[in-house]
């Protein structure tokens, strides 16, 4: 097998190549922007100059004067539309501020007009030609801003319910033989998804069709229809493809109801496409976060006191924060926990998830925290962290349902030739180059969230899937196609998959690494629905019960032969016995501790995710092991990152191409997140500096010369049907720690705060 297709180990399906390659190698595949309009007019975004304060007036003499121009909509005459709840506090919205609304001003690059026009082109010269006068605020920027107000995210965020705590840890941390304490600051990132934030919307009558972007259809038509005040079922929301998401199209947009509305009362489909700065400003982002670990150790290395202090940067109104310490308090054994997260309040616009939204941030605390104790304690890094293993979490004493850290310390370590390593930091150089080797734990919850499937099986074994799923360069289509193939006994290049479209069964949001367990679990289970009818026909009824039981296990995992459909079945006969040539089948799946309210829930777009820490007696997480290889020029200081060894066990691996492709991206992403990536923000001004692909820096194939993923064979069977735990999140996690690991051990200078330019470096 080539590198992009590793070969199958136990518990792994086949590495066939992905349903859409040739699609979106051939430009078939459609993305929302391409979707053709019928006589379209144009729309083109007006934003804020100003952080803080109020829009006075407007003068649009010279914007009027471009032809083509149809309408300028302002706050002075938008349409009205209903409130909603912000998306992380059981709604549908990414942020509570709504455009248009008032002339009041809450954050840089707030929408403050939209100009419609017949052509793209026109819309953009008129938007340009808008002046607008203001009454200007001294807005508040980040930490430290005048201005700012700080209370802890307990009991402003529903969705952060604790801050994990066991134990005596002032007690313990000041018994401890060894104590270690530090800070680290992490920026503002942005997500900047190839695709742009685009979106249409067409009218037929009283239904409205949206062609946009989104990791959760039914979320965005619930929500619009909300906004509008519609039935749901009047709003269409089409999206086969996602040019990249990484959360920033997981909520509905401030943008998307205005369009519609507008559309509504010009009578026409109206085509949005914003810019690329104005993507910094019109969807949310990682926010900035601050980080205080306490660890005391006993000097074999056991941790007897850990205590994590967070701090996140959110926006005025609405108490957004991901508060990671309910996996840092988790990962390792320790008798002793503490933690508290706040959220610091700043003119901004609101944050919101962003590709391993807790975990990213926090555990770069931890795991730079535990590098820092095993230098103290003059200790392997590896081995501080084997000693402090543990197959139960230390908050709830629940196990975890598999748990293959070391297996993966143990398999990356080998790989990247970690028993080479000179422990003192800079005694390994070559020439003007000095090397460094840094490591890191990963980790991710496994959850999942309610989902519905439509399977079509014809006689001649022609398949058709139906799942609201969605496709946002994960390999979605591939694997869904592969566990009907599989569970259906029929050959791949017979099954159809149709996902990215409200109209279809609801699926979960493509968010928090659920979607192949969701939504494989769901076509599972109506696969085995329709097995079980094939069979009922043409078996003796005295042996159905059994049989069926064999055959269907929808409550329990199966095991990886009657995932793979062993038992065999004679379509002819079975099609011959119903008398038809088609056999269909709906089903509703949720897993093991969801809500009762879950499947109503599930159709009216609202997200009931459960896993990771929140199952009842079980904890489930994937986990991992990242080496890295760092050098640093003695004279520039420039810094180089020549290796990235990942070693990853999550569970049943659907496809070891698909998963191997998302797990290289994440590990390059982590670097990113290290050494390039952060929006620069004026701190008088409260604006994004760098908000375009010339000055925000992402990475390139130059930037990381050997990445090797390893995929370890690891079978779970408390977790789900599909027996899968997410890792689409899960390469990015640790990462940065690694990196600043490695840059310690190369140069002897710490560095706690991300990104680590060469400006930084002191050698």
């Amino acid at each position: 097998m080539t590198a992009a297709a590793p070969e199958a180990k136990a518990n792994m399906g086949r590495p066939v190549p992905r349903y859409d390659a040739v699609s979106k190698v051939t430009g078939r595949a459609t993305y929302a922007s391409d979707m053709p309009l019928a006589n379209p007019a144009y729309a083109f975004l007006v934003t804020s100059a100003i952080s803080k304060g109020r829009v006075d007036n407007f003068d649009f003499d010279d914007a009027r004067a471009v032809r083509g121009v149809i309408d300028i909509v302002t706050h002075q005459n938008a349409p009205k539309l209903k409130e909603s709840k912000l998306f992380s506090n059981g709604g549908y919205a990414g942020t509570t501020i709504q455009p248009l609304k008032s002339p009041d001003i809450a954050h840089d690059g707030q929408i403050i007009a939209v100009v419609i026009a017949e052509s793209y082109e026109a819309a953009r010269e008129a938007a340009n030609r808008v002046k607008v006068g203001y009454t200007v605020a001294a807005p508040s920027a980040t930490f430290d801003s005048p201005g700012t107000t700080t209370a802890a995210a307990k009991g402003q965020n529903s969705q952060f319910k604790e801050d994990p705590k066991v134990g005596d840890f002032a007690g313990a941390f000041e018994a401890a033989e060894i104590q270690l304490t530090v800070s680290y600051d992490t920026p503002t990132q942005h997500h900047n998804p190839m695709e742009l934030f685009s979106t249409s919307c067409a009218w037929i009558g009283d239904d409205l069709v949206i062609y946009e972007p989104s990791q959760y259809v039914h979320g965005l038509k619930n929500g619009v229809a909300e906004q509008l005040g519609i039935d749901a079922d009047k709003v269409r929301v089409v999206n086969p493809y996602v040019g990249g998401g990484f959360g920033s199209r997981g909520s509905m947009t401030p943008r998307t109801a205005i369009i519609a509305a507008i559309a509504k009362r010009l009578n026409r489909p109206i085509k949005l496409v914003p810019t690329r700065d104005q993507g910094f400003t019109i969807t949310t982002y990682r926010a900035e976060t601050r980080h205080e670990i306490k660890l005391g150790a006993s000097r074999d290395g056991k941790l007897v006191a850990l205590r994590h202090e967070g701090a996140e940067v959110s926006s005025r109104p609405d108490a957004y924060c991901v508060g990671g310490t309910k996996t840092t308090t988790r990962l390792y054994a320790c008798p002793n926990v503490d933690s508290l997260v706040s959220i610091v309040r700043a003119d901004r616009n609101t944050p919101g998830f962003m590709r391993s939204p807790p975990e990213v941030p926090y555990l770069f605390a931890l795991e730079s925290a535990m590098d820092e104790l095993a230098v103290k304690l003059d200790m392997d890094p590896v081995e501080l962290r084997r000693i402090n293993d543990t197959t139960t979490e230390p908050i709830g004493g629940k196990p975890y349902t598999s748990r293959s850290l070391m297996a993966c310390f143990d398999e990356a370590a080998k790989a990247f030739g970690w028993a080479q390593r000179s422990p003192q930091p800079k005694s390994m150089a070559e020439g003007d180059w000095l090397i460094g080797y840094g490591c890191a734990a990963t980790c991710y919850p496994t959850q999942m969230g309610p989902a519905a499937a439509r399977v079509r099986l014809q006689r001649d074994s022609r398949t058709r899937v139906e799942i609201a799923g969605h496709e946002i360069g994960t390999g979605a289509y591939t694997v869904i196609a592969q566990t009907a193939a599989e569970r259906l006994g029929v050959p791949l290049e017979k099954v159809a998959v149709f996902i990215g479209d409200s109209d279809l069964p609801p699926a979960p949001v493509a968010g928090g690494s659920n979607s192949t367990a969701s939504t494989c679990s769901a076509v599972m289970m109506v696969c085995d629905q329709i097995r079980q009818r094939l069979f009922k026909a043409v078996m003796p009824s005295d042996s159905l019960t059994e049989k069926a039981k064999e055959t269907v296990g929808i409550s329990k995992a199966p095991s990886t032969q009657a995932a793979k459909s062993d038992r065999p079945l004679d379509l002819e006969k079975a099609f011959d016995a119903l008398g038809v040539g088609v056999v269909e089948e709906y089903g509703e799946w949720k897993p093991e501790g969801a809500p009762l309210d879950s499947f109503r829930a599930m159709h009216s777009g609202h997200v009931r995710l459960v896993g990771g820490h929140q199952m009842k007696d079980k904890i489930a997480y994937a986990f991992g092991a990242e080496f890295v290889e760092v050098r640093v020029n003695r004279f520039t200081h420039e810094i180089r990152c020549p290796r990235l060894v990942g070693a990853f066990a999550a569970g049943r691996i659907m496809n070891p191409r698909t998963a191997r492709s998302q797990l290289m991206g994440g590990l390059i992403w982590g670097m990113s997140s290290a050494l390039l990536e952060a929006t620069e923000i004026d701190e008088r001004n409260a604006r994004y500096v760098n908000d375009n692909f010339a000055d925000y820096l992402v990475p390139v194939n130059a930037d990381v010369a050997g990445v090797e993923v390893i995929l370890l064979s690891e079978q779970d069977d408390h977790i789900n049907p599909a027996g899968a735990k997410g890792l689409g999140e899960l390469a990015n996690v640790g990462t940065n720690a690694a990196i600043c690991n490695a840059l310690y051990h190369a140069t002897g200078q710490r560095i706690r705060k991300l990104p680590v330019r060469l400006e930084n470096i002191e050698v």
